[in-house]
Order: structure tokens, then sequence, then C-alpha cells
């Protein structure tokens, strides 16, 4: 897959956008350049850094409530990805709907998350990381999430997962958020 993948009308509607900056490759290997297109359009307050060690590891669907909520500039630095964005926002138009991009090592692409999204991937190779930039730092009071099966979304992830931790497994369904 090419591009972004989306559920409904498409992603450019919701608000999230597959970036690319520049690579530069040489005998040496490839330089990134993290500016223009490829810059989050926001103040980075946090970076975090996943690791996971093995193919069809399950990280989300996490996001956090207003005011707290975190826009996220999501990029592969080795392995492969299948990263999903899925928009959670109160009242929004496009409540529900989701989209998803592969993000791989040294493609110059990253997955530019507004805020209030429920934002998680799919590991499609061994020993991936993960970094992304967030708007807004860590609040365990405004911690939420949705359940990556939830049959109302229908997301079609690529492979079944075969590591997924116990929080993510007990996720309510967007529905579910309400009660």
């Amino acid at each position: 897959m090419t591009g972004l993948e989306a559920s409904a009308h498409g992603a450019l509607e919701m608000g999230v956008r597959l970036l690319e900056a520049p690579v530069h490759r040489d005998a040496r290997g490839y330089l990134r350049e993290m500016t223009a297109e490829g810059r989050p359009p926001f103040t980075i307050a946090q970076t975090n850094h996943s690791f996971s060690p093995q193919r069809g590891t399950l990280r989300g669907l996490h996001f956090q409530r207003p005011p707290a909520d975190q826009a996220k500039l999501v990029t592969v630095i080795t392995g492969e990805v299948y990263d999903v964005a899925v928009d959670a926002r109160q009242g929004s138009s496009t409540r529900g709907w989701w989209c998803a991009a592969r993000l791989a090592e040294g493609s110059g692409q990253s997955l530019l998350i507004p805020a209030g999204f429920a934002h998680g991937f799919l590991t499609l190779a061994p020993d991936t990381h993960v970094v992304y930039h967030l708007s807004a730092g860590w609040d365990p009071g405004a911690e939420a999430g949705v359940r990556w099966d939830d049959p109302a979304l229908a997301i079609p992830w690529p492979e079944p997962p075969v590591v997924i931790g116990e929080r993510d497994r007990a996720l309510p369904t967007l529905a579910g958020l309400e009660r």
C-alpha cells in the first residue's frame, strides 16, 4: 500500500496526512531531513520511542481526552508497521472513521495524526522501532483507548496480531466510550 487507506471518504477530511521528507542516500546509508514537510506543525512536548522485538505486535488504539489530547507525528526508525488513526473526537462529523498507512524504515514517510484521534499500530517486521513526537505530555488521568478489533470500525489489519498487551485487550469499543 502506498499512501493512505481510509474507512470513508478520505483521510484529508479527517485531517490525517502522510508527510514526505527528503531521504538522501549514498554509500554510507541515508540521511532523512525532518524539516519542511516532514516536521510536525506543533511544538513537541514529548517524544516516545517504542521497540517491538516480535512481528505481529499490536499497540493501541490509544489517545488522551481533552484538554490533554495530543497530536502525533509517527515515524518508523527500523522495521515496518501498519499504522492506524481513528477519529475519537466527540461531536466530530468524522467520528469513527479511520485511516491507515504502512510506514517503513527509510521510506521518508511519517503519519501526522490530529489531537483527539486514537492511534495504534501492528508491527509487520521483527525488531521494529517507532518514534512519535507529541504535542502534549502524558497525563495518566486523560488516558483512553478503543479496541483494535471494534467491529463497528472494521479496520482491515493486514494480519492477525500475535502479541497484545493486557491493557489493550481490555479497551472498550468506540461506542462503549460513552457508557
